[in-house]
């Protein structure tokens, strides 16, 4: 089944060229099937590029999914067109009178901060309130993922000496999981942030459970709620070359960064990335809508609580 994603949106012209099968809204209201209906709050300051890279992903399943945008009241993006934001996104003031079956909440570069600093944070809190009794399972990725287990675990992130970035190995804890069906013994998992959280935090409370992590990057995605919250301190959504264009952005601006650990073919980067991550990232995403949305979601979406 194809993803059904608002018209014109500039990732379904990208996706086609991919031969990813993505259906407009115009065609969707064709076909008799609820589709499974999933929210994303997009934090990242490259709005387009994180929508392209999520609906790749989300693409993958053969259930129909119809996908809503939803931006902050208390923050204007710098790096998107606002005609961009003002057809395809919408307030939370708005979407928070709809339920959704499945919700996916984005990093964002404000991760130095405090939380209680960042000037969006009441917004963010009310919203995370909000999911828990409006979603059925959320996926937290990087930054959100801290602040979603500060907020509801008191769970705190710490400042790293050097910024984690690049590929780095992960292993599932308990395969059994139907998170990980079809996963192999490790995985990849690309990181590039400044801060972290630890084992010992989490495992000091009994409502969170670890079930993934690695020797170089640490945990890598926690689960809560029998699988109502994933949080994941990586970016396997990102694409091949996304890192790449971190790098050559950062290189000579910042003095914390690094060449990407195993990313560049030889750890040139004149050589290029080597992909390794996007086989296990498909197979996540594939599951998380399977297992923890379709399967968990009430055919009656009011019946959400």
């Amino acid at each position: 089944m194809p993803l059904r994603i608002p018209d014109r949106l500039p990732a379904i012209e990208l996706l086609k060229h991919e031969n990813i099968f993505v259906m407009d809204d115009t065609r969707a209201h064709t076909q008799d099937i609820r589709p499974l209906r999933i929210v994303i709050l997009n934090l990242m300051p490259l709005k387009i590029t994180t929508e392209t890279d999520l609906v790749r992903l989300l693409s993958n399943t053969p259930l129909q999914l119809e996908l809503f945008f939803m931006k902050l009241k208390s923050h204007t993006p710098k790096n998107t067109p606002i005609e961009h934001m003002m057809m395809f996104y919408k307030d939370f003031e708005i979407l928070r009178k709809q339920k959704f079956d499945g919700m996916i909440i984005t990093g964002a570069p404000v991760e130095q901060l405090n939380f209680e600093d960042v000037t969006y944070w009441k917004e963010m809190t009310d919203i995370m309130d909000w999911a828990r009794t409006n979603v059925t399972s959320t996926l937290f990725i990087c930054w959100a993922a801290q602040a979603g287990l500060y907020y509801y675990y008191g769970v705190p992130k710490y400042p790293l000496e050097r910024k984690k970035f690049g590929i780095f190995k992960q292993y599932p804890v308990d395969t059994r999981l139907p998170i990980f069906r079809g996963f192999d013994d490790v995985f990849n998992m690309p990181h590039s942030r400044h801060s972290e959280i630890r084992r010992d935090d989490i495992l000091r409370d009994s409502r969170l459970q670890i079930i993934a992590e690695s020797p170089e990057s640490g945990v890598s995605i926690v689960m809560a709620r029998g699988g109502r919250e994933f949080y994941i301190t990586g970016h396997m959504e990102y694409a091949p070359d996304t890192l790449d264009k971190e790098y050559r952005r950062d290189k000579d601006v910042r003095d914390d960064v690094d060449v990407p650990v195993d990313y560049y073919t030889g750890d040139n980067p004149e050589n290029g990335p080597h992909v390794t991550w996007r086989a296990h990232a498909n197979l996540f995403y594939s599951n998380w809508i399977n297992y923890y949305v379709y399967q968990e979601t009430p055919y009656n979406i009011e019946d959400i609580r």
